[in-house]
């Protein structure tokens, strides 16, 4: 009680400080999708240093994915969504997805074209989702006016349905963890386990091939709404342009001919 006399004693610009205190250190979705991206990172780092590391990253992955569910549900509560956290969320999937896949494929547990894969469709995705956002529309939503970008309802469906989201981070966070446990079975025994024969080592090794490339198949599946549309975006305004040029070439061939005549 004594320290709750002092806390009220205190001036108003003291006041005024500690709230402004309070309210910079409330979780926003973006300090939630930074802290997502360190413990993502910090799990990673542990991978390859031990049986018991590999478990302890395996729980961090966890705790990765499960933030990524965090940031979206305060920012749908607390009415907290803008443009810039909607990159920023895109922006730790994708370091969190290369990172770990790039992991695993250079310690030679995935193939090499996994991580090429992800990169180029994230790349090729985040592409077109950056001009819908220069032509003034949501990246997720109504999309580039009569070429609607995510119009028809199996786009829709796909790419900003909330299962086919939550179906995705499912998929990617067992597959991470599966990679894992793989690497603390196979490559270090664990105590309460012991060592497994190559028999149980390859059947291990085969699950987490056909998870992981499943997970990279809906990768795929998802982006191939965007990759459309966006493809025709692209060819409806290359269309114009090339008529543009092509009027100005006969523009400066008249000009030309008329000088010629006159001469």
């Amino acid at each position: 009680m004594q320290g709750q006399g002092v806390a009220w004693n205190l001036p108003s610009h003291d006041w005024a400080l500690c709230c402004a205190w309070q309210v910079n250190m409330r979780w926003t979705p973006n300090k939630v999708t930074f802290l997502r991206v360190v413990v993502g990172f910090a799990a990673v780092c542990l991978f390859g240093r031990g049986a018991w590391a590999n478990l302890a990253a395996v729980g961090l992955t966890v705790a990765a994915i499960a933030l990524d569910a965090l940031d979206g549900h305060l920012a749908r509560k607390k009415k907290m969504a803008t443009p810039v956290g909607a990159q920023l969320d895109i922006l730790g999937d994708r370091m969190i997805e290369n990172v770990y896949f790039t992991y695993f494929a250079v310690v030679g547990m995935v193939s090499l074209w996994l991580p090429v894969l992800f990169f180029a469709r994230g790349a090729a995705t985040d592409f077109l989702r950056g001009l819908a956002m220069k032509a003034g529309h949501s990246p997720m939503g109504a999309g580039w006016g009569a070429n609607a970008m995510l119009g028809t309802w199996w786009g829709q469906a796909l790419v900003a349905s909330r299962w086919s989201r939550g179906l995705y981070a499912a998929m990617k966070c067992l597959c991470f963890c599966y990679l894992g446990l793989e690497l603390a079975l196979t490559r270090g025994p664990v105590a309460l386990v012991g060592e497994l024969a190559a028999d149980v080592h390859g059947m291990i090794h085969a699950g987490a091939q056909v998870l992981t490339w499943m997970t990279a198949a809906f990768c795929l599946l998802r982006g191939l709404p965007v990759l459309v549309e966006g493809w025709k975006y692209i060819a409806g305004n290359a269309g114009p342009a090339r008529g543009i040029k092509g009027a100005s070439r006969n523009s400066i061939r008249d000009a030309k001919t008329a000088a010629q005549e006159a001469a």
